[in-house]
Protein backbone atom coordinates (compact mmCIF):
# COMPACT_ATOMS: atom_id res chain seq x y z
CA UNK A 1 0.00 0.00 0.00
CA UNK A 2 1.29 3.63 -0.94
CA UNK A 3 -0.52 5.00 2.07
CA UNK A 4 2.21 7.96 2.61
CA UNK A 5 2.59 9.15 -0.85
CA UNK A 6 2.60 12.99 -1.45
CA UNK A 7 0.37 14.18 -3.95
CA UNK A 8 2.23 16.18 -6.97
CA UNK A 9 1.69 17.62 -10.29
CA UNK A 10 3.90 16.79 -13.10
CA UNK A 11 4.58 19.10 -16.16
CA UNK A 12 5.84 16.57 -18.61
CA UNK A 13 7.92 18.49 -21.05
CA UNK A 14 8.23 18.06 -25.09
CA UNK A 15 9.03 20.27 -27.56
CA UNK A 16 8.07 23.18 -25.19
CA UNK A 17 11.62 23.45 -23.79
CA UNK A 18 11.32 26.55 -22.21
CA UNK A 19 10.54 28.05 -18.72
CA UNK A 20 9.35 31.40 -19.90
CA UNK A 21 6.06 31.64 -21.41
CA UNK A 22 5.01 27.97 -20.60
CA UNK A 23 1.23 27.72 -19.95
CA UNK A 24 2.05 24.11 -18.82
CA UNK A 25 4.31 25.61 -16.11
CA UNK A 26 1.81 28.52 -15.17
CA UNK A 27 -1.44 25.99 -14.93
CA UNK A 28 0.79 23.91 -12.55
CA UNK A 29 2.21 26.37 -9.82
CA UNK A 30 -1.41 27.58 -10.06
CA UNK A 31 -2.15 24.46 -7.83
CA UNK A 32 -1.50 24.04 -4.00
CA UNK A 33 0.48 20.86 -4.76
CA UNK A 34 4.61 20.84 -5.20
CA UNK A 35 5.47 20.10 -8.99
CA UNK A 36 7.81 17.59 -10.73
CA UNK A 37 9.68 18.54 -14.39
CA UNK A 38 9.68 15.57 -16.60
CA UNK A 39 11.91 15.17 -19.47
CA UNK A 40 11.31 11.14 -20.85
CA UNK A 41 13.54 10.15 -23.34
CA UNK A 42 11.70 7.44 -25.37
CA UNK A 43 12.87 4.48 -26.94
CA UNK A 44 10.41 4.33 -29.50
CA UNK A 45 10.86 7.50 -30.81
CA UNK A 46 15.34 7.38 -30.34
CA UNK A 47 15.16 4.39 -32.87
CA UNK A 48 12.04 5.99 -34.79
CA UNK A 49 13.14 6.97 -38.90
CA UNK A 50 12.85 10.42 -38.35
CA UNK A 51 15.28 11.15 -36.02
CA UNK A 52 19.25 11.32 -35.81
CA UNK A 53 21.43 11.85 -32.81
CA UNK A 54 21.75 15.59 -33.95
CA UNK A 55 17.93 16.29 -32.70
CA UNK A 56 18.64 14.23 -29.16
CA UNK A 57 21.94 16.40 -28.50
CA UNK A 58 19.70 19.37 -28.86
CA UNK A 59 17.40 18.76 -26.76
CA UNK A 60 19.94 17.64 -24.20
CA UNK A 61 21.62 20.52 -24.18
CA UNK A 62 18.56 22.36 -24.16
CA UNK A 63 17.88 20.55 -20.84
CA UNK A 64 21.33 20.95 -19.53
CA UNK A 65 20.40 25.18 -19.64
CA UNK A 66 17.26 24.27 -17.88
CA UNK A 67 19.23 22.66 -14.85
CA UNK A 68 21.65 25.52 -15.33
CA UNK A 69 18.71 28.51 -14.43
CA UNK A 70 16.57 25.57 -12.21
CA UNK A 71 19.65 25.30 -9.67
CA UNK A 72 18.66 28.44 -8.01
CA UNK A 73 15.42 26.90 -6.86
CA UNK A 74 17.00 23.78 -5.83
CA UNK A 75 15.55 21.98 -8.80
CA UNK A 76 16.04 20.27 -11.97
CA UNK A 77 14.54 18.09 -14.48
CA UNK A 78 14.26 14.53 -13.78
CA UNK A 79 15.50 12.70 -17.51
CA UNK A 80 14.79 9.25 -18.04
CA UNK A 81 15.05 6.89 -20.62
CA UNK A 82 11.96 4.85 -21.28
CA UNK A 83 8.26 4.47 -22.18
CA UNK A 84 6.14 7.30 -21.08
CA UNK A 85 3.71 5.08 -19.45
CA UNK A 86 6.48 2.97 -18.08
CA UNK A 87 7.78 6.69 -16.18
CA UNK A 88 4.74 7.43 -14.71
CA UNK A 89 3.83 4.16 -13.53
CA UNK A 90 7.82 4.21 -11.90
CA UNK A 91 6.65 7.37 -10.39
CA UNK A 92 3.36 6.24 -8.91
CA UNK A 93 5.56 3.91 -6.35
CA UNK A 94 6.93 7.11 -4.92
CA UNK A 95 4.22 9.80 -5.32
CA UNK A 96 0.36 10.11 -6.25
CA UNK A 97 0.11 11.66 -9.39
CA UNK A 98 -2.82 14.70 -9.51
CA UNK A 99 -2.80 16.24 -12.39
CA UNK A 100 -0.37 15.88 -15.87
CA UNK A 101 0.47 19.53 -17.30
CA UNK A 102 1.37 19.37 -21.18
CA UNK A 103 1.44 20.98 -24.22
CA UNK A 104 -0.26 19.55 -27.35
CA UNK A 105 1.81 17.75 -29.86
CA UNK A 106 1.37 18.28 -33.65
CA UNK A 107 3.62 15.47 -34.03
CA UNK A 108 3.84 11.65 -35.91
CA UNK A 109 1.40 9.65 -35.63
CA UNK A 110 3.91 7.59 -33.18
CA UNK A 111 3.31 10.24 -30.70
CA UNK A 112 -0.24 10.91 -31.50
CA UNK A 113 -0.91 7.32 -30.55
CA UNK A 114 1.69 7.15 -27.22
CA UNK A 115 -0.95 10.11 -26.29
CA UNK A 116 -3.62 8.00 -26.96
CA UNK A 117 -2.12 5.52 -24.86
CA UNK A 118 -1.17 7.70 -22.47
CA UNK A 119 -5.14 9.31 -22.00
CA UNK A 120 -5.81 6.27 -21.54
CA UNK A 121 -3.32 5.46 -19.14
CA UNK A 122 -4.70 8.66 -16.97
CA UNK A 123 -8.27 7.80 -17.24
CA UNK A 124 -7.16 4.28 -15.84
CA UNK A 125 -5.59 5.58 -12.61
CA UNK A 126 -7.40 8.30 -12.23
CA UNK A 127 -5.06 11.14 -13.61
CA UNK A 128 -6.17 14.46 -14.74
CA UNK A 129 -3.75 15.42 -18.19
CA UNK A 130 -4.27 19.05 -19.01
CA UNK A 131 -2.59 20.18 -22.46
CA UNK A 132 -2.34 23.46 -22.99
CA UNK A 133 -2.66 25.09 -27.31
CA UNK A 134 0.88 24.79 -28.46
CA UNK A 135 1.84 28.46 -30.36
CA UNK A 136 -1.81 28.86 -31.35
CA UNK A 137 -2.46 26.08 -33.31
CA UNK A 138 -5.76 24.97 -32.50
CA UNK A 139 -6.91 21.19 -32.21
CA UNK A 140 -10.12 19.67 -33.76
CA UNK A 141 -10.69 22.59 -36.75
CA UNK A 142 -13.36 21.31 -39.29
CA UNK A 143 -11.97 24.63 -41.43
CA UNK A 144 -10.23 28.08 -40.92
CA UNK A 145 -12.68 30.42 -41.56
CA UNK A 146 -11.44 32.45 -38.38
CA UNK A 147 -8.38 30.46 -37.90
CA UNK A 148 -5.68 33.59 -38.73
CA UNK A 149 -7.77 36.30 -36.06
CA UNK A 150 -7.74 33.96 -33.33
CA UNK A 151 -3.82 33.35 -34.33
CA UNK A 152 -3.19 36.74 -34.41
CA UNK A 153 -5.02 37.35 -31.33
CA UNK A 154 -3.15 34.79 -29.33
CA UNK A 155 0.21 36.59 -30.26
CA UNK A 156 -0.63 39.76 -29.36
CA UNK A 157 -1.74 38.37 -25.65
CA UNK A 158 0.31 39.14 -23.30
CA UNK A 159 3.15 36.48 -22.14
CA UNK A 160 2.12 34.29 -19.19
CA UNK A 161 4.11 35.51 -16.89
CA UNK A 162 5.42 32.51 -14.49
CA UNK A 163 7.02 33.33 -10.85
CA UNK A 164 9.16 30.03 -9.91
CA UNK A 165 10.06 29.11 -6.15
CA UNK A 166 11.72 26.72 -4.77
CA UNK A 167 9.04 25.52 -2.38
CA UNK A 168 6.43 24.83 -5.70
CA UNK A 169 9.02 22.24 -6.85
CA UNK A 170 10.50 18.52 -6.23
CA UNK A 171 13.99 19.40 -4.52
CA UNK A 172 17.49 18.06 -6.70
CA UNK A 173 17.75 15.61 -3.50
CA UNK A 174 14.45 14.20 -4.24
CA UNK A 175 14.80 14.30 -7.76
CA UNK A 176 18.44 12.26 -7.03
CA UNK A 177 16.22 9.89 -4.82
CA UNK A 178 13.94 8.91 -7.44
CA UNK A 179 16.71 8.78 -10.48
CA UNK A 180 17.83 5.26 -8.58
CA UNK A 181 14.75 3.83 -9.82
CA UNK A 182 15.16 4.50 -13.43
CA UNK A 183 17.67 4.71 -16.32
CA UNK A 184 19.06 8.28 -16.23
CA UNK A 185 20.26 10.24 -19.27
CA UNK A 186 23.31 11.84 -19.37
CA UNK A 187 23.48 15.07 -20.72
CA UNK A 188 26.41 15.35 -21.70
CA UNK A 189 27.58 16.19 -25.40
CA UNK A 190 30.04 16.88 -27.78
CA UNK A 191 30.03 20.80 -27.94
CA UNK A 192 32.39 20.60 -30.50
CA UNK A 193 30.24 20.29 -33.65
CA UNK A 194 29.35 22.52 -36.01
CA UNK A 195 25.56 22.18 -35.23
CA UNK A 196 23.51 24.88 -33.65
CA UNK A 197 23.46 24.30 -29.68
CA UNK A 198 20.34 24.32 -27.68
CA UNK A 199 19.09 26.16 -24.81
CA UNK A 200 16.84 29.13 -24.42
CA UNK A 201 20.27 31.27 -24.08
CA UNK A 202 21.55 30.54 -27.20
CA UNK A 203 18.53 30.96 -28.79
CA UNK A 204 18.02 34.47 -27.17
CA UNK A 205 21.77 35.74 -28.57
CA UNK A 206 20.36 34.55 -31.62
CA UNK A 207 17.17 36.53 -31.72
CA UNK A 208 19.20 39.96 -30.29
CA UNK A 209 21.92 39.45 -32.53
CA UNK A 210 19.31 39.38 -35.94
CA UNK A 211 16.57 41.87 -34.45
CA UNK A 212 20.44 44.13 -33.39
CA UNK A 213 22.01 43.98 -36.93
CA UNK A 214 21.89 40.85 -38.93
CA UNK A 215 18.43 41.39 -40.55
CA UNK A 216 19.54 44.52 -42.44
CA UNK A 217 20.45 41.70 -45.46
CA UNK A 218 17.52 39.72 -44.58
CA UNK A 219 15.35 39.93 -47.94
CA UNK A 220 18.53 40.70 -50.36
CA UNK A 221 20.31 37.70 -48.86
CA UNK A 222 17.10 34.84 -47.76
CA UNK A 223 17.58 32.88 -50.67
CA UNK A 224 21.09 32.64 -51.06
CA UNK A 225 22.94 29.25 -49.44
CA UNK A 226 25.79 31.22 -48.23
CA UNK A 227 24.50 34.81 -46.95
CA UNK A 228 21.53 33.02 -45.76
CA UNK A 229 23.50 31.14 -42.59
CA UNK A 230 23.65 34.80 -41.44
CA UNK A 231 20.96 37.18 -42.54
CA UNK A 232 18.40 35.02 -41.83
CA UNK A 233 17.26 34.42 -37.65
CA UNK A 234 18.53 30.63 -37.49
CA UNK A 235 15.83 30.34 -35.31
CA UNK A 236 13.98 27.81 -36.43
CA UNK A 237 15.71 25.07 -33.92
CA UNK A 238 14.96 26.83 -31.04
CA UNK A 239 11.31 27.15 -32.25
CA UNK A 240 10.91 23.58 -33.38
CA UNK A 241 12.18 22.65 -29.87
CA UNK A 242 10.08 24.90 -27.70
CA UNK A 243 13.42 26.95 -26.34
CA UNK A 244 11.50 30.01 -27.19
CA UNK A 245 7.68 30.19 -27.72
CA UNK A 246 6.35 31.58 -31.67
CA UNK A 247 4.60 34.51 -29.26
CA UNK A 248 7.71 35.37 -27.61
CA UNK A 249 9.96 36.15 -31.08
CA UNK A 250 6.57 37.04 -32.42
CA UNK A 251 6.64 40.13 -29.94
CA UNK A 252 10.13 40.65 -29.80
CA UNK A 253 9.89 41.19 -34.06
CA UNK A 254 7.01 43.81 -33.11
CA UNK A 255 9.00 45.57 -30.55
CA UNK A 256 12.26 46.00 -32.83
CA UNK A 257 10.30 46.87 -35.56
CA UNK A 258 11.26 50.69 -36.97
CA UNK A 259 10.38 52.48 -39.82
CA UNK A 260 13.91 51.70 -41.25
CA UNK A 261 13.78 48.30 -41.14
CA UNK A 262 10.00 47.37 -41.53
CA UNK A 263 10.58 45.90 -44.98
CA UNK A 264 12.63 43.04 -43.64
CA UNK A 265 11.44 42.54 -40.06
CA UNK A 266 8.04 42.44 -41.41
CA UNK A 267 8.84 40.05 -44.06
CA UNK A 268 10.50 37.48 -40.79
CA UNK A 269 6.96 37.73 -39.31
CA UNK A 270 4.85 37.18 -42.71
CA UNK A 271 6.93 34.01 -41.98
CA UNK A 272 6.54 33.01 -38.94
CA UNK A 273 2.71 33.68 -39.74
CA UNK A 274 3.52 31.02 -42.69
CA UNK A 275 5.09 28.53 -40.11
CA UNK A 276 2.00 28.53 -38.09
CA UNK A 277 -0.21 28.00 -41.22
CA UNK A 278 1.58 24.79 -42.40
CA UNK A 279 1.37 23.31 -38.89
CA UNK A 280 -2.57 24.40 -38.17
CA UNK A 281 -2.63 22.20 -41.84
CA UNK A 282 -1.02 19.29 -40.73
CA UNK A 283 -2.75 19.28 -37.61
CA UNK A 284 -5.78 19.33 -39.68
CA UNK A 285 -4.32 16.47 -42.13
CA UNK A 286 -2.22 14.24 -40.30
CA UNK A 287 -2.44 11.58 -42.77
CA UNK A 288 0.17 13.63 -45.32
CA UNK A 289 3.01 12.19 -43.27
CA UNK A 290 2.73 9.24 -45.29
CA UNK A 291 0.09 10.06 -48.59
CA UNK A 292 -0.57 12.55 -50.51
CA UNK A 293 -2.52 15.24 -49.24
CA UNK A 294 -4.39 15.25 -52.73
CA UNK A 295 -5.64 11.77 -52.88
CA UNK A 296 -5.91 12.16 -57.03
CA UNK A 297 -1.74 11.85 -57.24
CA UNK A 298 -1.86 8.64 -55.29
CA UNK A 299 -2.54 7.92 -58.88
CA UNK A 300 0.95 9.14 -59.57
CA UNK A 301 3.77 5.98 -60.46
CA UNK A 302 7.48 6.40 -59.93
CA UNK A 303 9.97 3.83 -60.36
CA UNK A 304 12.67 3.42 -57.29
CA UNK A 305 15.69 3.82 -58.59
CA UNK A 306 17.96 2.88 -54.88
CA UNK A 307 21.22 4.32 -57.37
CA UNK A 308 19.84 8.23 -57.72
CA UNK A 309 18.61 8.01 -53.97
CA UNK A 310 22.13 6.99 -53.00
CA UNK A 311 23.22 9.51 -54.95
CA UNK A 312 21.34 12.44 -53.53
CA UNK A 313 21.70 11.36 -49.93
CA UNK A 314 25.88 11.43 -50.50
CA UNK A 315 25.96 14.74 -52.34
CA UNK A 316 27.27 12.94 -55.49
CA UNK A 317 24.45 13.39 -58.38
CA UNK A 318 26.86 15.34 -61.13
CA UNK A 319 25.17 18.45 -59.88
CA UNK A 320 27.31 20.52 -57.92
CA UNK A 321 24.63 23.24 -55.95
CA UNK A 322 22.77 20.16 -55.17
CA UNK A 323 25.75 17.87 -54.14
CA UNK A 324 26.94 20.95 -52.00
CA UNK A 325 23.52 21.78 -50.39
CA UNK A 326 23.22 17.83 -48.93
CA UNK A 327 26.61 17.96 -48.12
CA UNK A 328 26.09 21.11 -46.24
CA UNK A 329 22.68 20.00 -45.01
CA UNK A 330 24.38 16.64 -43.47
CA UNK A 331 27.29 18.64 -41.90
CA UNK A 332 25.66 21.25 -40.24
CA UNK A 333 21.88 20.53 -40.02
CA UNK A 334 20.63 23.65 -42.18
CA UNK A 335 20.21 25.10 -44.86
CA UNK A 336 17.87 28.32 -45.95
CA UNK A 337 14.36 27.20 -47.55
CA UNK A 338 14.67 27.67 -51.06
CA UNK A 339 17.56 25.39 -51.20
CA UNK A 340 15.56 22.65 -49.21
CA UNK A 341 12.46 23.29 -51.71
CA UNK A 342 15.07 22.79 -54.48
CA UNK A 343 16.90 19.86 -53.08
CA UNK A 344 13.16 18.19 -52.74
CA UNK A 345 12.22 19.09 -56.35
CA UNK A 346 14.93 17.80 -57.82
CA UNK A 347 14.52 14.77 -55.79
CA UNK A 348 10.89 14.50 -56.91
CA UNK A 349 10.63 16.07 -60.75
CA UNK A 350 14.55 15.28 -61.88
CA UNK A 351 15.16 12.14 -60.54
CA UNK A 352 11.29 11.46 -60.38
CA UNK A 353 11.47 9.61 -57.07
CA UNK A 354 8.21 9.36 -54.67
CA UNK A 355 8.30 12.18 -51.98
CA UNK A 356 8.21 9.54 -49.32
CA UNK A 357 11.89 8.14 -49.80
CA UNK A 358 13.33 11.73 -48.95
CA UNK A 359 11.10 12.21 -45.92
CA UNK A 360 12.91 9.78 -43.73
CA UNK A 361 16.59 11.11 -44.79
CA UNK A 362 15.45 14.77 -44.88
CA UNK A 363 13.82 14.88 -41.92
CA UNK A 364 16.96 13.09 -39.86
CA UNK A 365 19.19 15.90 -41.42
CA UNK A 366 17.20 19.02 -40.54
CA UNK A 367 18.14 19.95 -37.12
CA UNK A 368 14.51 21.76 -36.67
CA UNK A 369 13.00 18.70 -37.93
CA UNK A 370 8.98 20.32 -37.29
CA UNK A 371 6.36 17.25 -38.34
CA UNK A 372 4.16 20.12 -38.86
CA UNK A 373 6.09 22.00 -41.31
CA UNK A 374 8.47 18.95 -42.91
CA UNK A 375 5.54 17.31 -44.20
CA UNK A 376 3.07 20.11 -45.91
CA UNK A 377 6.33 21.46 -47.30
CA UNK A 378 7.65 18.41 -48.73
CA UNK A 379 4.45 17.90 -50.83
CA UNK A 380 4.61 21.40 -51.95
CA UNK A 381 8.04 20.95 -53.06
CA UNK A 382 6.63 17.93 -54.81
CA UNK A 383 3.84 19.80 -56.67
CA UNK A 384 1.51 17.26 -54.96
CA UNK A 385 -1.11 19.40 -53.53
CA UNK A 386 -2.62 20.29 -56.52
CA UNK A 387 -3.68 24.07 -55.10
CA UNK A 388 -0.09 25.75 -55.93
CA UNK A 389 1.33 26.44 -59.29
CA UNK A 390 3.78 23.48 -60.01
CA UNK A 391 7.56 24.40 -59.61
CA UNK A 392 9.94 22.68 -60.75
CA UNK A 393 13.48 24.08 -59.88
CA UNK A 394 16.27 24.53 -62.41
CA UNK A 395 19.66 23.54 -59.74
CA UNK A 396 21.50 25.53 -62.56
CA UNK A 397 19.75 28.65 -62.63
CA UNK A 398 19.54 28.73 -58.94
CA UNK A 399 23.09 28.05 -58.92
CA UNK A 400 23.87 31.24 -60.91
CA UNK A 401 21.89 33.54 -59.40
CA UNK A 402 21.82 32.48 -55.62
CA UNK A 403 25.48 31.31 -55.91
CA UNK A 404 27.03 33.53 -58.44
CA UNK A 405 30.52 33.27 -57.90
CA UNK A 406 30.84 29.46 -56.79
CA UNK A 407 31.59 30.24 -53.24
CA UNK A 408 29.63 28.12 -51.88
CA UNK A 409 29.91 25.28 -54.20
CA UNK A 410 33.51 25.84 -53.51
CA UNK A 411 33.51 25.43 -49.55
CA UNK A 412 31.21 22.07 -49.98
CA UNK A 413 32.63 20.41 -53.35
CA UNK A 414 36.01 21.27 -52.51
CA UNK A 415 36.94 18.93 -55.81
CA UNK A 416 35.66 21.59 -57.91
CA UNK A 417 37.28 24.78 -56.25
CA UNK A 418 40.26 24.89 -59.04
CA UNK A 419 37.92 24.82 -61.75
CA UNK A 420 37.08 28.35 -63.60
CA UNK A 421 33.79 29.53 -61.89
CA UNK A 422 31.58 28.62 -64.85
CA UNK A 423 32.81 25.03 -65.33
CA UNK A 424 32.54 25.06 -61.03
CA UNK A 425 28.42 25.52 -61.81
CA UNK A 426 28.27 23.07 -64.84
CA UNK A 427 31.65 20.81 -65.01
CA UNK A 428 30.25 18.37 -67.59
CA UNK A 429 30.45 21.09 -69.99
CA UNK A 430 33.83 20.99 -69.71
CA UNK A 431 35.18 19.40 -73.16
CA UNK A 432 38.36 16.95 -72.52
CA UNK A 433 40.44 19.53 -74.05
CA UNK A 434 39.32 21.53 -71.21
CA UNK A 435 39.50 18.65 -68.61
CA UNK A 436 42.68 18.18 -69.83
CA UNK A 437 44.27 21.94 -69.36
CA UNK A 438 42.72 22.01 -65.83
CA UNK A 439 44.10 18.72 -64.96
CA UNK A 440 40.66 17.73 -64.16
CA UNK A 441 38.62 14.22 -65.17
CA UNK A 442 34.93 14.11 -65.10
CA UNK A 443 33.94 10.46 -63.31
CA UNK A 444 37.06 10.49 -62.02
CA UNK A 445 37.13 13.70 -59.70
CA UNK A 446 33.64 14.58 -59.97
CA UNK A 447 30.68 12.75 -61.02
CA UNK A 448 28.91 12.98 -64.59
CA UNK A 449 25.73 13.70 -63.88
CA UNK A 450 23.45 11.02 -63.11
CA UNK A 451 20.32 12.14 -65.37
CA UNK A 452 19.82 14.80 -68.59
CA UNK A 453 18.19 17.80 -66.86
CA UNK A 454 16.68 19.04 -70.06
CA UNK A 455 14.88 15.51 -70.59
CA UNK A 456 13.58 15.10 -66.98
CA UNK A 457 12.58 18.35 -66.39
CA UNK A 458 10.54 17.97 -69.65
CA UNK A 459 9.13 14.68 -68.21
CA UNK A 460 8.33 15.67 -65.14
CA UNK A 461 6.24 18.81 -66.09
CA UNK A 462 3.96 16.91 -68.80
CA UNK A 463 3.27 13.99 -66.12
CA UNK A 464 2.00 16.67 -63.77
CA UNK A 465 0.27 19.20 -65.51
CA UNK A 466 -1.61 16.83 -67.28
CA UNK A 467 -2.41 14.77 -63.93
CA UNK A 468 -3.34 18.47 -62.67
CA UNK A 469 -5.99 18.51 -64.76
CA UNK A 470 -7.46 15.30 -63.78
CA UNK A 471 -11.12 15.02 -62.34
CA UNK A 472 -10.07 13.80 -58.88
CA UNK A 473 -7.24 16.29 -58.32
CA UNK A 474 -9.32 19.18 -59.24
CA UNK A 475 -12.20 17.80 -56.34
CA UNK A 476 -9.51 17.28 -53.68
CA UNK A 477 -7.26 20.42 -54.77
CA UNK A 478 -11.42 22.30 -53.96
CA UNK A 479 -11.97 20.25 -50.93
CA UNK A 480 -8.26 21.20 -49.88
CA UNK A 481 -9.14 25.18 -50.61
CA UNK A 482 -12.38 25.02 -48.91
CA UNK A 483 -11.27 23.47 -45.73
CA UNK A 484 -7.77 25.88 -45.46
CA UNK A 485 -8.74 28.90 -46.74
CA UNK A 486 -7.78 31.77 -44.50
CA UNK A 487 -10.66 34.10 -43.98
CA UNK A 488 -9.08 37.34 -42.76
CA UNK A 489 -8.36 41.18 -43.50
CA UNK A 490 -5.20 41.08 -44.33
CA UNK A 491 -3.12 38.24 -46.42
CA UNK A 492 -1.42 35.56 -44.34
CA UNK A 493 2.10 36.24 -45.84
CA UNK A 494 1.35 40.14 -45.05
CA UNK A 495 4.72 42.08 -44.91
CA UNK A 496 2.84 44.77 -43.10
Amino acid sequence: MHINREEINVVWFKRDLRLEDNEAIYNAFNSNKRTLFLYVLEPSLISDVHYDNRHWNFIKQSLEDLNERLKKYNSKILTVETEVVTAFNQLATTYKINTVFSHQETGLLLTFNRDKEFKRYCRNNTIDWIENNNNGVLRGLLNREDWFEKWDNYMYASQIKINISANKLITIDEIEAIEKLFRTVNLETNKKTPFQKGGSKLAWRYADSFFKTRHEKYMSNISKPLLARESCSRLSPYIAWGNVSIRQIFQEAVNNTTDSNKKHISAFISRLRWQAHFIQKFEMEHSMENESINKGYLKLKKSISKKYQEAWKDGTTGFPIIDACMRCLKETGYINFRMRAMLVSFFTHILWQPWQHASQHLSQLFLDFEPGIHFPQLQMSAGETGINLLRIYNPIKNSLKHDEDATFIKKWVPELKELPTPFIHEPYLMTPLDQQFNNFELGIHYPKPIVDIKTARKNASDILWKLKKDKTVQEESYRILKRHTVSNKKSLFTKG
